[in-house]
């Protein structure tokens, strides 16, 4: 039997099963953070009014400044929970994508490591001795010219840039999740380098499968076909604003 053509039939699975769980919920966000973006400005007018609205009657009932700040803070998370519930989009179905990427990403690495070093099934880990290409032909050990884990690094660090291209002014909480996630990025180079490559090639996989999704859901077409909203930050050429973005971050300073 070619041990080669074994493993062959071991990746494409896993990819096409990650891709079949993480792509219509890739979709599913897609959905929800377009109906928040476009609540935003309803929120904002509602929250004006809102506080003129406090601020009036807080003044007939002799409240004070604090009384008034908790009751306006009150009375908005009520009206913002409802138009959450009204248009079916509470942040937290944004967030459903990553609890279920999170646990497949570890289950998988797991195995390949169980695999890689002979805990689950010694037959399979002789086959993963020859069952790499190129340079990584043994994908039991590391990966010694770290191509593989440079390259996860980069992939890694270019789906949070163009994530952060998205909006033109993060919060102060949004900056904070963007230069975390890229100090993970470049931490997660010397800890592929230091794993099987059986592993290291997975996560580089994954995180391939990652950027061409965020890719194929910015397209309008696809967007239309997938029934997600339009919203003002949508674009009718995303990938050459991407580009203008990038290269004017980076290459105009």
């Amino acid at each position: 039997m070619d041990q080669s053509c074994d493993k062959e039939e071991i990746d494409p699975s896993m990819n096409q099963l990650s891709t079949a769980l993480t792509l219509p919920l890739a979709v599913h966000q897609g959905v929800v953070l377009a109906k928040l973006e476009n609540l935003r400005p309803e929120i904002d007018n509602l929250a004006k009014h809102l506080r003129y609205e406090v601020a009036v009657f807080g003044k007939q009932q002799g409240w004070s400044e604090k009384v008034a700040r908790f009751q306006f803070k009150k009375n908005l998370r009520r009206i913002i929970s409802e138009l959450y519930v009204r248009d079916n989009c509470h942040p937290f179905k944004a967030s459903l994508l990553m609890w279920v990427q999170i646990p497949v990403w570890f289950s998988v690495s797991i195995a390949l490591r169980n695999y890689s070093v002979g805990a689950a099934d010694p037959e399979v880990q002789k086959q993963f001795c020859s069952g790499g290409i190129l340079w990584f032909t043994d994908l039991t050990v590391p990966d010694s010219t770290w191509i593989l884990p440079v390259v996860l690094g980069i992939l890694n660090l270019l789906i949070v840039e163009i994530f952060s291209f998205r909006n033109h002014e993060l919060s102060r909480l949004q900056k904070l999740a963007t230069n975390l996630s890229r100090g993970v990025s470049v931490l997660m180079i010397p800890i592929a380098a230091s794993v099987p490559s059986s592993m290291a090639l997975y996560w580089l996989s994954s995180s391939f499968m990652g950027l061409l999704h965020n890719l194929l859901l910015r397209s309008p077409t696809v967007r239309q076909l997938c029934h997600i909203p339009k919203t003002k930050s949508c674009s009718e050429t995303p990938y050459r604003d991407i580009f203008a973005a990038f290269y004017a971050r980076y290459f105009l300073k």
